[in-house]
C-alpha cells in the first residue's frame, strides 16, 4: 500500500473520524435516552458531487454515506450533477434550506467557492471528499476525505515506468476536472512522454471511438492510463478493435474492472476506496454537530491511494462485489 505523510486512515478507523469545525451548525441536545451509534439524530445532511450519470464509483460513495447516515439516524439528502455551475446551485439550494451540515466535492474550485462560502456565512459544517484536497482549506471546508491525487499518479507513473513503458495515453473524461489533471500530472511527473487526451466520460461510444483512433493512428502508445472504472472498461474495448498491444491500467474500482483484472486485462488499479470516504464524511459532519468534536488539525484524512492488481484481487473482490470496497 502505498503511504503518504498526510494524516492516514490508519488514525481513524476506530470511526473516531471529526472535523474541525467546531464553529457552525446547530447544537441539538440529546433526547433522553440518547447516544452513540443508531441514535435518531434527527439531522438533516446534504451530500453533493460531480457524479455523472452511470460511474458506479458513485454508488459506493453513496452506499458508505448511506451506512452512515443509518448508523447515526441522520436524514441524508443526495444530489449531483457533473456541471461545475450545476453544483454550486445544488450546495447553494442545501444553505437555503438550513441543512445542519454539508458533504461535497471540490472537483472545480474556484467555481464552487462562492456556494462553499455561503455555507460558512450560514454556520453550516462542510466537508470536502474525493476531489479538492490541494484547495479544500482555501475555500474553507474544515476537513477532507480522499486521496491526494497527485501522489496516485505519481505512484502510478512510477509503476509503469518501472515496467518499461514510454509513451502512456492518460485519458482525461471531465474538462475541467483538477483531480484528473493532478492524476495526470503524476504519471507525467515520471514518464516525460506522457500524452493526455480529453474525452466526453458522458458517452461510452464516444470514447470508445475516439481511443480506438488514436491506437490505431499512434502504435507508439505502451500504456492507457484510464481515470475511472468505466473509461478503463471503454480502452478495453478500444484496444481489442484497434489491435494495440499497450497495456491498461486504471484509477478507481468496480466490479468489472475488479473482474478485469482477475482475468489479466487490466495491469492494475489505483484505489481510494470510496466507500470509506462517503462512510467518514457523513460521520464526520454527525460528531461535529452531536458533541463539537474535531480532528486533524485541518489536516486531509486520507483513504488511499493503494495498489489492486493480480496479487491482491481474490482478497479484495469479494468486498468489491459486496459494494463497500
Amino acid at each position: 500500500m502505498i503511504r503518504t505523510g498526510k494524516v492516514m486512515l490508519a488514525a481513524v478507523c476506530a470511526l473516531a473520524v471529526l472535523t474541525a469545525c467546531s464553529e457552525g451548525g446547530r447544537v441539538k441536545q440529546p433526547d433522553e435516552g440518547e447516544g452513540g451509534a443508531g441514535d435518531n439524530s434527527g439531522y438533516t445532511i446534504a451530500m453533493i458531487t460531480h457524479e455523472t450519470p452511470g460511474d458506479s464509483f458513485w454508488d459506493t460513495v453513496r452506499a458508505g454515506a448511506e451506512q452512515a447516515a443509518k448508523n447515526t439516524g441522520i436524514d441524508l439528502k443526495y444530489s449531483n450533477d457533473p456541471d461545475a455551475g450545476k453544483q454550486a446551485v445544488l450546495i447553494q439550494n442545501a444553505v437555503d434550506s438550513r441543512v445542519d451540515g454539508i458533504a461535497t466535492t471540490l472537483v472545480t474550485p474556484d467555481a464552487l467557492a462562492g456556494s462553499v462560502k455561503a455555507a460558512a456565512d450560514a454556520g453550516i459544517p462542510l466537508v470536502g471528499l474525493n476531489a479538492g484536497i490541494d484547495d479544500y482549506q482555501r475555500l474553507g471546508a474544515q476537513m477532507f476525505f480522499g486521496s491526494d491525487e497527485t501522489v496516485a499518479g505519481t505512484a502510478a507513473g512510477e509503476r509503469i515506468a518501472a515496467e518499461g513503458a514510454k509513451h502512456p495515453l492518460c485519458v482525461i473524461h471531465q474538462a475541467g476536472s483538477v483531480s484528473l489533471e493532478a492524476r495526470c500530472a503524476g504519471v507525467a511527473s515520471k514518464l516525460p512522454g506522457t500524452e493526455n487526451l480529453q474525452v466526453n466520460g458522458a458517452d461510452d461510444a464516444a470514447v470508445v471511438s475516439t481511443l480506438q483512433a488514436k491506437l490505431a493512428q499512434d502504435d507508439s502508445i505502451d500504456y492507457v492510463v484510464g481515470l475511472s472504472a468505466p473509461i478503463a472498461l471503454d480502452a478495453i474495448k478500444a484496444l481489442d478493435a484497434s489491435g494495440s498491444d499497450a497495456k491498461l491500467a486504471a484509477f478507481d474500482l468496480n466490479q468489472a474492472t475488479a473482474q478485469a483484472i482477475q482475468d489479466g486485462s487490466l495491469e492494475f488499479a489505483v484505489d481510494q476506496q470510496p466507500y470509506m470516504q462517503g462512510f467518514m464524511a457523513v460521520t464526520s459532519l454527525y460528531l461535529n454537530l452531536k458533541n463539537g468534536n474535531d480532528l486533524g488539525g485541518g489536516e486531509a484524512v486520507l483513504t488511499g491511494p493503494s495498489f489492486v492488481d493480480g496479487d491482491n484481487i481474490d482478497q479484495i473482490l469479494p468486498f468489491v462485489q459486496n459494494g463497500t470496497r
